[in-house]
């Protein structure tokens, strides 16, 4: 089949040269018209050429702009590392190192044979880093409520408390709980490890450690192995581990010791082994050791709890005393409080009220009555006082505890049957007047450490009352010298006895023997200060007229008599004054004295305060107290009966026909 072949374009030929003029010709070539022209034909498609425009202006744009960007680099950069090159290294060392707290061992608080009444043991206080819980970090936005919810019932928060701390803006350190126990921390360990299995990227996980950001830091708790015993003394530490109350406080320096800081590298809120650490160690507190006997405070603190219920009192107090060093071997209160749990604790009872409590003592301040009636001359203990049943004296009539018809006793009856009216008739010989005799008396109870702290520097002690003689009212002056009117604490009037016992020589009551140091080395305590208050005689006088008191069958406290030991006691029952209505209401019973009464070793005052139920004579319900804790005290100094047989002062006297 013969092949079409595509009709071929005509192409116009080269047009033809002007034919030349010839030359001589005479007349002007004619003009030739010009042919008509033919059109062109349009070519079917004509091509659009694109042209590319210079890229040189596009060139130097770029250029500009890569140079300002690269200005801007150089600027910041020269900015970084040389004008705030330190605030920036800085903030890095800040982020990449950790600096924490070494908390110094607390120095253990023991009784006088080294058995320990307060002790740190070891613990953890709970913390986190807030920034591994933010959701950048944990890849969860509630990852704060998740962790809190795992970890409130452990540590015994509340679990929007802890969500609050995990979301501590801007921190890499929060503080979540404060000394809790290995075991609360293993517990917590045991948790992570769980959560890390189940993040681990394994098993399926997201790499994400919900509880990869709490941490444990070794810490230490102050425990008190005795419960209640001696926590009127000892006192408590706070959530800071401070002193806040007792030896805890009085002594908080010496025990606290000094913390010590370390400084580590950390990454993702663990510490980096190999990167090392540096710091300061801790510095152990010293260990404290007092005069407290521990058997002998836990005697007089089951006797004086057991009576103060008993008697439904508001309070009792205990105070056992050495007569020779001044040391105190047992300071028991009742109602008290378990420093172990304070959250338990009533506030009223937290204190040590045989210090802190002010209240008139009664009959047993009459013994500094009758030793300035003896030191001064006065009388003796046979002085014929012939005591009448009502004595009236200034704006007021008084009377004794008992009604009776004229007594005919001797000075040492008088401090046998407590008699008020005796008593004031006898100081009323110390002057010429009345008035020196308030100053003469005055004068001695100042001696006997009346209206001063005792000298033991314990936090929070009273020092009593004890105005001045020339502001005694009309009845003070009469009212004084049988224990009304004047205030003291339970460790004044335990001194005021002790300072008999010791031959008329008051030494300064003291708490703390000594202390040891983290090197080991004991430090005794300074010497106490001692100060005579009346001769030996005199004191020798006392304790005999003391122990018709206990012996005689006509003295008030014979509940107090211990067989085979010669006993100087006196008794008191005094009108209270009630602290929250401001006035006279219900009674203070209490009994005071010393043991073996002719070769003196320990002195013993008890106190209680309000007894509703049963009788308020401090010779029934604090005698026995006194006898209990007297009989124990002796054994457990091994301090044998002397064998002599008690002097047996009169205590009464036949008139005269």
């Amino acid at each position: 089949m013969p092949s079409k072949e595509p009709p071929r374009r005509r192409v116009p030929g080269p047009a033809r040269p002007a034919r030349p003029r010839p030359a001589g010709s005479g007349r002007p070539a004619a003009r030739r018209p010009a042919p008509p022209r033919r059109p062109a034909a349009r070519p079917a498609a004509r091509a659009r050429t694109i042209r590319l425009g210079s890229p040189k202006p596009r060139l130097r744009l770029v250029s500009l702009g890569l140079t300002l960007v690269m200005l801007a680099f150089v600027v910041r950069l020269l900015q970084v590392q040389a004008v705030d090159a330190s605030a920036y290294a800085a903030k890095a060392e800040k982020h990449r190192y950790q600096e924490y707290t070494l908390t110094a061992d607390r120095g253990e608080i023991t009784d006088r044979a080294g058995i320990a009444l307060a002790a740190s043991v070891d613990a953890y206080d709970i913390t986190a880093d807030p920034k591994l819980f933010t959701p950048a970090e944990s890849k969860t936005a509630d990852a704060p409520e998740q962790a809190a919810a795992l970890l409130a019932p452990l540590l015994g928060k509340q679990p929007a408390e802890l969500a609050a701390k995990l979301r501590t803006p801007k921190s890499r350190y929060t503080l979540l709980a404060r000394k809790q126990t290995p075991q609360v921390w293993k517990q917590i360990k045991d948790l992570k490890k769980v959560y890390e299995e189940k993040a681990d990227p394994a098993n399926g996980g997201n790499g994400i450690n919900l509880l990869g950001g709490v941490l444990g830091e070794p810490s230490t708790k102050r425990v008190y192995p005795n419960g209640e015993l001696a926590a009127g003394i000892l006192g408590y530490v706070n959530a800071e581990g401070r002193g806040a109350g007792g030896i805890e406080s009085m002594l908080d320096e010496e025990l606290a010791g000094k913390d010590g800081k370390i400084r580590f590298a950390q990454a993702g809120g663990r510490r980096v082994p190999t990167a090392g650490s540096q710091g300061t160690p801790a510095v152990p507190g010293s260990d404290i050791e007092l005069t407290i006997d521990r058997d002998i405070q836990w005697a007089a603190q089951q006797a004086i709890t057991e009576q103060v219920r008993k008697s439904r009192a508001d309070r009792g107090y205990v105070v056992v005393q050495d007569t020779r060093t001044g040391e105190v071997l047992a300071m028991a209160n009742a109602p008290g409080f378990d420093p172990n749990d304070l959250s338990q604790a009533n506030a009223t009872a937290m204190g040590n009220a045989a210090l802190q409590d002010a209240y008139e003592p009664g009959s047993t301040s009459k013994v500094m009555s009758m030793a300035a009636v003896l030191e001064e001359g006065k009388a003796t203990p046979g002085t014929h006082v012939v005591v009448p049943n009502r004595l009236h004296r200034g704006d007021r009539l008084f009377k004794d505890d008992v009604d009776h018809k004229t007594w005919y006793l001797t000075l040492n009856g008088v401090l046998a049957k407590s008699s008020n009216i005796g008593t004031i008739l006898a100081t009323g010989q110390l002057g010429r007047t009345q008035a020196e005799s308030n100053r003469v008396l005055h004068d001695y109870l100042r001696k006997f450490g009346i209206g001063s702290r005792t000298g033991l520097g314990y936090p929070g002690e009273t020092p009593g009352i004890l105005a001045r003689p020339e502001t005694w009212s009309t009845s003070q002056q009469y009212t004084i010298p049988f224990g009304q009117g004047l205030s003291v604490n339970a460790m004044q009037a335990t001194s005021v006895y002790s300072t008999i016992a010791n031959g008329g020589v008051r030494i300064e009551p003291t708490l703390v023997r000594g202390t040891k140091g983290p090197d080991g080395r004991f430090t005794p305590a300074p010497a106490p200060k001692e100060t005579r208050v009346i001769s030996e005689k005199t004191a020798r006088t006392l304790a005999q007229m003391l122990e018709s008191v206990v012996d005689d069958e006509a003295g008030t406290g014979t509940k107090a008599a211990i067989p085979g030991y010669r006993v100087a006691g006196k008794t008191g029952t005094a009108n209270r004054v009630d602290p929250e209505l401001g006035r006279y209401k219900g009674y203070t019973a209490s009994f005071a004295g010393f043991a073996p009464a002719d070769k003196p070793r320990v002195t013993v005052y008890c106190a209680i305060q309000n007894p509703t139920k049963g009788s308020y004579f401090g010779g029934q319900i604090c005698g026995p107290i006194y006898k209990k804790v007297m009989e124990f005290a002796l054994k457990t100094l091994h301090v044998p009966p002397t064998g002599s047989a008690p002097a047996r002062l009169p205590v009464e006297f036949r008139p005269a026909p």
